[in-house]
């Protein structure tokens, strides 16, 4: 069956089209196979559901064809697999390479994501102060600190930092000893190196032959208490020959679930840095920055209504771009606003279904004004106020476009934008505001159940 999976494809090449079947059937391999059963390996999620969705039916009728019985065609995400060799460390080890990164030499055989520099990193109010330390620390510029933690969830942009600081490294002095890695494979590198029994040419690998680490995700390190405690030592080591270190985590060390005390501490001696969401017009900067390098020509309103529907991270970003990429080319549709709906709305949960008027209704009830002074002109407290929140709400749970809820209260889009972040600003001080804002927001959770 894995052989006639091979023959099969040589079929499809000469049904589709040449760059379709290079995206999306080429990179296909046969998992597993027996008499009634197939399954498929894809390259990522996307690739899956797409071939599912458009390609399955044709890639049955194949296999069946060629069989008497009918086949269970089945597809699968394919993961890479990290295999830790650390027993062959050499005396003067070469560069670590960059887990899951094309294959792209640099001086040694570190391998970087050329993307992830700095003059490609799109900063905002959210991320402002992260990017100017790790280009602090990368440029070797004076001051007190030698390690950076960089905090934030997972899609914002700490590992592209991260990758940027040992670029700007290596382009100043190729012959840096910089390590890069997750927090997994420092574990599994240790753990293979106990294994072996090559546990000391492990230490000295990271004590002694390191100029700059890179961790990344140390939040992986919970619990594991043996691996904290050798990460503590390497950590001290590097420190006193005040080698660079930077860190990435989705969470604080003081909320990892089992982290040493000693460990937290030596995570946080340096500079701390969160990264937040990326505000409105952040969006709207990576949209056009992100869109020119996909070869994707979005109109102005079509960007605007991207930055305004996804919220969640630089991920789901690029995901919506290259949707609207692979419909553009393989099914000639044109990327219109239409076009960008309908992709958005596969990629954003439904619970954004609540009417600004039901709304509107709500803050005007919670607040006991009328609701044509919330759409009145007056700047008065009292109403612009509830106005901002019920900006902050419509931004939450409603479909509507910024156009659409700056009309319903005579503003204009830029206002609507305006009010939001300062309502999300205030409820991280403001706990009278963060009660508010949460009574009415359960009120409209109750009428999505």
């Amino acid at each position: 069956m894995k052989t006639a999976w091979g023959e099969i494809k040589d079929q499809i090449k000469t049904r589709v089209p040449d760059n379709t079947f290079s995206l999306w059937i080429k990179p296909i391999e046969c998992l597993e196979a027996n008499k009634g059963a197939v399954v498929l390996g894809c390259p990522n999620r996307f690739s899956k559901d797409w071939v599912v969705e458009n390609y399955l039916d044709m890639i049955r009728d194949k296999f069946n064809a060629i069989t008497d019985d009918p086949v269970d065609v089945q597809f699968k995400v394919q993961r890479r697999k990290r295999t830790p060799s650390p027993a062959n460390f050499p005396s003067h080890p070469a560069q670590q390479t960059l887990p899951g990164m094309p294959k792209k030499k640099r001086s040694g055989d570190l391998l970087l994501n050329s993307q992830f520099t700095f003059d490609r990193f799109i900063v905002g109010q959210s991320n402002e102060f992260a990017y100017s330390a790790s280009k602090n620390i990368a440029l070797g510029d004076p001051c007190n600190y030698h390690s950076l933690l960089m905090l934030s969830n997972t899609g914002l942009g700490k590992t592209h930092l991260s990758q940027a600081i040992g670029h700007t490294i290596l382009a100043a002095n190729p012959q840096s000893r910089v390590f890069y890695m997750t927090a997994e494979d420092f574990t599994n590198e240790m753990i293979a190196s106990l294994r072996t029994r090559r546990i000391e040419a492990f230490k000295s690998r990271y004590r002694r032959s390191c100029d700059v680490l890179l961790l990344e995700e140390v939040h992986f390190l919970g619990g594991k208490e043996k691996i904290q405690t050798e990460l503590g030592y390497t950590l001290d080591a590097l420190a006193q020959d005040r080698k660079k270190i930077i860190f990435t985590s989705s969470l604080p060390p003081k909320d990892i679930p089992r982290m040493s005390k000693e460990l937290s501490s030596r995570l946080t001696s340096g500079l701390v840095t969160t990264i937040g969401g990326p505000d409105y017009h952040t969006r709207v900067q990576i949209l056009m920055e992100k869109a020119k390098r996909f070869g994707v020509f979005l109109s102005k309103d079509v960007v605007r209504f991207l930055a305004d529907r996804l919220k969640r991270d630089v991920r789901q970003m690029e995901s919506a771009l290259k949707c609207l990429k692979a419909r553009s080319e393989l099914v000639g549709a044109k990327i219109n606003m239409d076009l960008a709906k309908e992709v958005v709305s596969a990629l954003v949960s439904g619970e954004s279904s609540v009417t600004t008027e039901k709304i509107m209704a709500l803050v005007c009830e919670y607040y006991k004004v009328d609701i044509e002074m919330i759409r009145s002109k007056s700047r008065k407290k009292v109403y612009a106020y509830p106005r901002n929140i019920y900006a902050y709400l419509c931004r939450k749970y409603s479909d509507e476009t910024l156009e659409t809820i700056g009309r319903s209260i005579n503003r204009s889009h830029s206002t609507v934008v305006y009010a939001t972040e300062l309502v999300e600003k205030k409820m991280k001080t403001d706990r009278s505001m963060k009660h508010q804002v949460g009574l009415i927001s359960k009120r409209l959770d109750e009428t999505l159940q």
